[in-house]
Protein backbone atom coordinates (compact mmCIF):
# COMPACT_ATOMS: atom_id res chain seq x y z
CA UNK A 1 0.00 0.00 0.00
CA UNK A 2 1.57 3.25 -0.73
CA UNK A 3 1.66 6.29 1.52
CA UNK A 4 0.23 9.38 1.46
CA UNK A 5 3.51 10.99 0.29
CA UNK A 6 4.28 8.13 -2.63
CA UNK A 7 0.20 9.00 -3.89
CA UNK A 8 1.57 12.83 -3.51
CA UNK A 9 4.33 12.13 -5.90
CA UNK A 10 2.88 9.55 -8.37
CA UNK A 11 0.39 12.35 -8.94
CA UNK A 12 2.45 15.48 -9.50
CA UNK A 13 4.88 12.77 -12.26
CA UNK A 14 1.45 12.08 -14.22
CA UNK A 15 0.68 15.77 -14.29
CA UNK A 16 4.16 16.03 -15.28
CA UNK A 17 4.28 13.64 -17.74
CA UNK A 18 0.64 14.95 -19.51
CA UNK A 19 1.98 18.74 -19.44
CA UNK A 20 5.02 17.68 -21.33
CA UNK A 21 3.05 15.91 -24.24
CA UNK A 22 0.52 18.23 -24.50
CA UNK A 23 3.73 21.11 -24.78
CA UNK A 24 5.30 18.67 -26.71
CA UNK A 25 2.83 18.13 -29.53
CA UNK A 26 1.47 21.58 -29.51
CA UNK A 27 5.21 22.76 -30.63
CA UNK A 28 5.23 20.37 -33.18
CA UNK A 29 1.92 20.95 -35.06
CA UNK A 30 2.19 25.21 -34.46
CA UNK A 31 5.81 25.26 -36.09
CA UNK A 32 4.73 22.81 -38.32
CA UNK A 33 2.04 25.17 -39.37
CA UNK A 34 4.02 28.68 -38.89
CA UNK A 35 6.94 26.93 -41.23
CA UNK A 36 4.34 26.01 -44.10
CA UNK A 37 1.59 29.42 -44.14
CA UNK A 38 4.19 32.19 -43.45
CA UNK A 39 8.12 31.14 -43.86
CA UNK A 40 7.80 28.81 -46.57
CA UNK A 41 4.45 29.22 -48.60
CA UNK A 42 1.06 27.68 -49.17
CA UNK A 43 -0.87 26.58 -51.95
CA UNK A 44 -4.06 28.52 -50.80
CA UNK A 45 -4.84 31.86 -50.85
CA UNK A 46 -1.48 32.85 -48.28
CA UNK A 47 0.65 31.73 -50.53
CA UNK A 48 3.10 33.97 -52.03
CA UNK A 49 2.45 34.62 -55.29
CA UNK A 50 3.31 37.89 -57.78
CA UNK A 51 1.36 38.53 -61.43
CA UNK A 52 3.82 38.58 -64.35
CA UNK A 53 3.06 41.59 -66.26
CA UNK A 54 5.56 41.36 -68.77
CA UNK A 55 4.05 41.31 -72.27
CA UNK A 56 0.32 41.53 -71.08
CA UNK A 57 1.11 38.18 -69.57
CA UNK A 58 -1.12 39.12 -66.66
CA UNK A 59 -0.45 35.69 -64.63
CA UNK A 60 0.34 34.67 -61.44
CA UNK A 61 3.05 32.26 -60.00
CA UNK A 62 5.00 31.61 -56.94
CA UNK A 63 7.82 34.21 -56.11
CA UNK A 64 11.05 32.84 -56.85
CA UNK A 65 12.85 31.72 -53.76
CA UNK A 66 9.30 30.40 -52.07
CA UNK A 67 9.82 26.97 -50.75
CA UNK A 68 7.30 24.43 -50.23
CA UNK A 69 6.87 21.09 -48.09
CA UNK A 70 5.55 19.21 -51.43
CA UNK A 71 4.98 19.39 -54.99
CA UNK A 72 1.91 20.21 -56.70
CA UNK A 73 -0.27 17.41 -57.91
CA UNK A 74 0.29 16.67 -61.77
CA UNK A 75 3.85 17.85 -62.25
CA UNK A 76 6.50 16.91 -64.37
CA UNK A 77 10.24 15.63 -64.18
CA UNK A 78 13.20 16.51 -66.05
CA UNK A 79 17.07 16.92 -65.50
CA UNK A 80 20.00 18.66 -66.24
CA UNK A 81 23.42 17.83 -65.73
CA UNK A 82 21.82 15.02 -63.64
CA UNK A 83 20.09 17.15 -61.28
CA UNK A 84 16.23 16.79 -61.20
CA UNK A 85 13.82 20.02 -61.69
CA UNK A 86 10.55 19.92 -61.41
CA UNK A 87 7.83 21.42 -63.07
CA UNK A 88 4.21 22.76 -62.61
CA UNK A 89 1.64 25.36 -64.20
CA UNK A 90 4.99 27.27 -65.70
CA UNK A 91 7.25 26.89 -62.48
CA UNK A 92 10.09 25.33 -61.99
CA UNK A 93 11.01 23.44 -58.46
CA UNK A 94 14.29 22.10 -57.31
CA UNK A 95 14.67 20.13 -54.03
CA UNK A 96 16.23 22.65 -51.07
CA UNK A 97 15.29 24.46 -47.67
CA UNK A 98 12.33 22.25 -46.06
CA UNK A 99 11.58 20.65 -49.13
CA UNK A 100 10.86 22.13 -53.10
CA UNK A 101 12.45 25.92 -53.94
CA UNK A 102 11.00 27.93 -57.13
CA UNK A 103 13.65 28.55 -58.84
CA UNK A 104 14.58 30.07 -62.17
CA UNK A 105 15.74 26.74 -64.90
CA UNK A 106 18.83 26.97 -66.15
CA UNK A 107 19.40 27.72 -69.94
CA UNK A 108 19.85 24.79 -72.12
CA UNK A 109 17.12 22.67 -70.04
CA UNK A 110 14.08 21.28 -71.85
CA UNK A 111 10.87 19.78 -71.63
CA UNK A 112 8.53 18.46 -74.40
CA UNK A 113 5.36 20.52 -73.08
CA UNK A 114 4.79 24.80 -72.71
CA UNK A 115 3.54 25.91 -69.59
CA UNK A 116 -0.25 25.97 -69.96
CA UNK A 117 -0.24 30.01 -70.20
CA UNK A 118 2.04 31.15 -72.27
CA UNK A 119 2.82 34.25 -74.63
CA UNK A 120 4.47 33.51 -78.14
CA UNK A 121 6.73 36.29 -78.98
CA UNK A 122 8.52 37.12 -82.41
CA UNK A 123 12.37 38.67 -81.86
CA UNK A 124 14.44 39.11 -85.04
CA UNK A 125 11.94 36.69 -87.10
CA UNK A 126 12.52 33.84 -84.23
CA UNK A 127 9.16 32.73 -82.50
CA UNK A 128 9.48 32.67 -78.43
CA UNK A 129 7.36 31.35 -75.86
CA UNK A 130 6.81 33.45 -72.76
CA UNK A 131 5.69 32.50 -69.19
CA UNK A 132 7.07 33.89 -65.64
CA UNK A 133 10.47 35.68 -67.04
CA UNK A 134 11.18 32.18 -68.79
CA UNK A 135 11.49 32.26 -72.57
CA UNK A 136 11.44 28.98 -74.31
CA UNK A 137 12.24 27.82 -78.08
CA UNK A 138 11.08 24.89 -80.32
CA UNK A 139 14.34 22.63 -81.05
CA UNK A 140 12.87 20.37 -84.04
CA UNK A 141 15.63 18.22 -83.97
CA UNK A 142 14.94 16.85 -80.42
CA UNK A 143 11.32 17.61 -80.27
CA UNK A 144 11.29 19.65 -77.00
CA UNK A 145 11.71 23.01 -75.62
CA UNK A 146 14.38 24.41 -74.59
CA UNK A 147 14.77 27.10 -71.96
CA UNK A 148 16.79 29.80 -73.44
CA UNK A 149 18.32 33.52 -72.69
CA UNK A 150 16.39 36.57 -73.02
CA UNK A 151 16.74 37.97 -76.46
CA UNK A 152 18.27 40.76 -77.36
CA UNK A 153 16.10 43.70 -76.99
CA UNK A 154 13.69 41.74 -74.48
CA UNK A 155 14.35 44.05 -71.56
CA UNK A 156 13.26 40.87 -69.45
CA UNK A 157 13.09 43.01 -66.40
CA UNK A 158 11.35 45.81 -67.73
CA UNK A 159 8.53 46.62 -69.57
CA UNK A 160 8.37 45.57 -73.14
CA UNK A 161 9.49 47.54 -76.20
CA UNK A 162 7.14 48.71 -78.01
CA UNK A 163 8.43 46.79 -81.11
CA UNK A 164 8.13 43.49 -80.04
CA UNK A 165 5.52 41.87 -81.38
CA UNK A 166 2.94 39.60 -79.16
CA UNK A 167 0.50 37.04 -81.39
CA UNK A 168 -0.99 35.98 -78.22
CA UNK A 169 -3.64 33.19 -79.13
CA UNK A 170 -6.50 32.76 -76.07
CA UNK A 171 -7.65 29.45 -76.04
CA UNK A 172 -10.37 28.75 -73.64
CA UNK A 173 -11.37 25.19 -72.20
CA UNK A 174 -14.98 24.63 -73.06
CA UNK A 175 -14.96 20.93 -71.51
CA UNK A 176 -13.08 21.49 -68.24
CA UNK A 177 -9.78 20.28 -69.57
CA UNK A 178 -6.73 20.93 -67.33
CA UNK A 179 -3.95 23.18 -67.70
CA UNK A 180 -1.93 19.88 -68.84
CA UNK A 181 -4.17 18.57 -71.36
CA UNK A 182 -4.48 22.20 -72.44
CA UNK A 183 -0.86 22.41 -73.00
CA UNK A 184 -1.11 18.86 -74.94
CA UNK A 185 -3.95 19.62 -76.96
CA UNK A 186 -1.71 23.08 -78.00
CA UNK A 187 0.95 21.35 -78.84
CA UNK A 188 -0.31 18.53 -81.25
CA UNK A 189 -2.51 21.21 -83.31
CA UNK A 190 0.50 23.35 -83.78
CA UNK A 191 2.21 20.24 -84.62
CA UNK A 192 -0.72 19.53 -87.21
CA UNK A 193 -0.84 22.64 -88.31
CA UNK A 194 2.58 23.06 -89.69
CA UNK A 195 1.60 19.79 -91.58
CA UNK A 196 -1.05 20.97 -93.07
CA UNK A 197 0.54 24.93 -93.84
CA UNK A 198 4.23 24.19 -94.38
CA UNK A 199 4.37 26.98 -91.93
CA UNK A 200 6.28 27.23 -88.49
CA UNK A 201 5.83 30.16 -86.32
CA UNK A 202 9.30 28.91 -84.37
CA UNK A 203 11.47 29.04 -87.19
CA UNK A 204 12.00 32.76 -89.24
CA UNK A 205 9.85 33.49 -91.57
CA UNK A 206 7.95 30.37 -91.14
CA UNK A 207 10.25 28.68 -92.81
CA UNK A 208 9.15 29.69 -96.13
CA UNK A 209 9.00 32.25 -99.15
CA UNK A 210 9.20 35.87 -96.79
CA UNK A 211 6.44 36.75 -99.62
CA UNK A 212 3.95 33.98 -98.94
CA UNK A 213 5.02 34.25 -95.04
CA UNK A 214 1.52 36.51 -94.04
CA UNK A 215 -0.72 34.78 -95.50
CA UNK A 216 1.05 31.47 -94.64
CA UNK A 217 0.61 32.36 -91.36
CA UNK A 218 -2.93 33.30 -91.76
CA UNK A 219 -3.35 29.95 -93.25
CA UNK A 220 -1.40 28.36 -90.01
CA UNK A 221 -3.39 30.45 -87.58
CA UNK A 222 -6.97 29.05 -89.19
CA UNK A 223 -5.61 25.34 -89.37
CA UNK A 224 -4.40 25.38 -85.28
CA UNK A 225 -7.77 27.30 -84.41
CA UNK A 226 -9.78 24.42 -86.43
CA UNK A 227 -7.62 21.82 -84.81
CA UNK A 228 -8.45 23.61 -81.26
CA UNK A 229 -11.94 23.78 -81.94
CA UNK A 230 -12.27 20.23 -82.57
CA UNK A 231 -10.75 19.46 -79.28
CA UNK A 232 -13.32 21.60 -77.33
CA UNK A 233 -11.60 24.67 -76.96
CA UNK A 234 -12.92 28.30 -77.59
CA UNK A 235 -10.07 30.52 -79.93
CA UNK A 236 -9.93 34.12 -79.69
Amino acid sequence: MKTPYQLLMTALIGVACSTTVFADGHFEHHGGDHEFHHDHGSWGPRGHVEIDAHFGHNRPYPVFGTSYRSLPSGYYTTHFHGSPYYFHGGSWYRRGGFGYVVVRPPVGLYINVLPPFYTPLWFGGVRYYYADNVYYRWDAGQNVYVVTDPPAGSNADTNPPTAVSSEETFVYPKNGQSDEQKSTDRYECYRWAVDQTGFDPTKAAGGVDPADSNSKRDDYKRAEAACLDARGYSVK
